[in-house]
């Protein structure tokens, strides 16, 4: 994620699964309602990477499009088997010092949004929370495919999630999903035990479009 409108925008508009565009029926997001819940009574974390690019389609002089990058951390948010998801479980403070976790939060708004939202459910203290968001998101490989696009492609859901797979044979495909809204790509999510182990995505629903447009970065 990075600074400004984009990161504020996703907070805003896409805290769960993607950006806002999505019709319900393409994106990943449960079915069910929004639960309150207490922390650490979850089961496993769903670790969302945003494409970008989508983002800076339409807002071109924003001044983090000027950066070109692929896939970049959203969150790492607490989910249930059945389908729902815990969020703003507790008032706790963020990290005393957001700083330090720059290199995945450049916007320390967004930052302190997603632990209000999604970290106090976690059972986590702040430190603990963000760190293991910066370590699930360094243990997937992007594919060097996306990652050095240079036009704009349409590839079928389950390609994209396979080049996901063999880049990162640690995960199986059945540990993956993929969001998308308009048919375009907007994400893709990976489901991990609170081990950052890969587990099955259950109650995690995929894109359903046939093919998907990914503008390049």
């Amino acid at each position: 994620m990075r600074p400004s409108s984009f990161a504020l925008l996703l907070a805003l508009v896409a805290c769960r699964s993607t950006p806002a565009p999505h019709p319900p029926s393409e994106t990943s997001q449960p079915a069910h309602p929004q639960l309150r819940a207490a922390a650490a009574q979850i089961d496993f974390y769903l670790l969302n990477l945003s494409w970008s690019p989508e983002f800076c389609h339409s807002h071109s002089a924003a001044p983090e499009c000027a950066l070109h990058e692929a896939f970049v951390l959203h969150g790492l948010w607490p989910q249930n088997t059945d389908g729902t998801y815990p969020h703003n479980c507790s008032n706790a403070p963020g990290p005393a010092d957001p700083s330090q976790y720059s290199d995945i939060y450049p916007d320390p708004s967004l930052l302190q949004h997603e632990w209000a939202t999604h970290g106090t459910c976690s059972g986590l203290s702040p430190d603990d929370y963000f760190s293991t968001a910066r370590k699930a998101f360094q243990s997937v490989k992007i594919p060097a495919r996306l990652a050095g696009l240079k036009s704009q492609i349409s590839m079928p859901p389950d390609q994209i999630l396979g080049l996901f797979a063999a880049g990162n044979p640690q995960i199986p495909r059945s540990a993956m999903a993929l969001s998308c809204g308009n048919n375009y790509l907007t994400a893709v999510e990976v489901c991990l035990d609170k081990n950052l182990l890969p587990e099955n995505c259950s109650g995690v629903r995929s894109c359903r479009a046939n093919t998907v447009r990914i503008p390049p970065p």
